[in-house]
């Protein structure tokens, strides 16, 4: 794959939850996802922060979803689950994830980084060629290397 200078991303849950909560990762996270032309993500991204803003007991705050593109298959992501298992096993959302950009990048030809914070996800998405972001002491790393850093101005 190859990416424009300024690549649209795939983000989960885990990433935008981090900016929500205001945990230690989050505003290195905020930063990252305002240098992409475009986020995408399936509904279960919407799952996920429900869920996760249920459990911590607060209102939940729809504005994380404004600006998300969602990725809505139209077909089964039979064949997408199964190349993400080559790469590793993942549990279900992790895989519905992934194998949901898989689809994206498949059907619109739109090249994506995959933004996550966890880690077996981002191996798996690394494994299938995505871009990611890592956070690192000090910032983000973007791999591969031959594209410039997370935090860099010119993504």
């Amino acid at each position: 794959m190859t990416y424009p200078s300024r690549p649209a991303a795939y983000v989960d849950g885990s990433a935008l939850l981090a900016v929500a909560f205001g945990e230690p990762s989050g505003p290195g996270v905020a930063r990252r996802l305002s240098e992409f032309t475009a986020l995408y993500s399936s509904n279960l991204l919407e799952a996920e922060l429900r869920a996760a803003y249920n459990r911590e007991r607060r209102e939940f705050d729809p504005q994380w979803l404004y600006g998300v593109e969602w990725v809505l298959p139209t077909r089964p992501l039979g064949p997408e689950i199964a190349d993400a298992l080559q790469v590793r096993y993942l549990r279900s959302g992790d895989l519905l994830h992934i194998a949901t950009a898989l689809y994206h990048v498949r059907t619109s030809g739109i090249e994506l980084a995959f933004v996550t914070l966890d880690n077996n996800q981002r191996e798996v998405a690394a494994g299938l060629g995505f871009p990611t972001c890592k956070p690192r002491r000090g910032g983000w790393s973007f791999a591969p290397a031959h594209l410039p850093a997370c935090g860099s101005s010119s993504i």
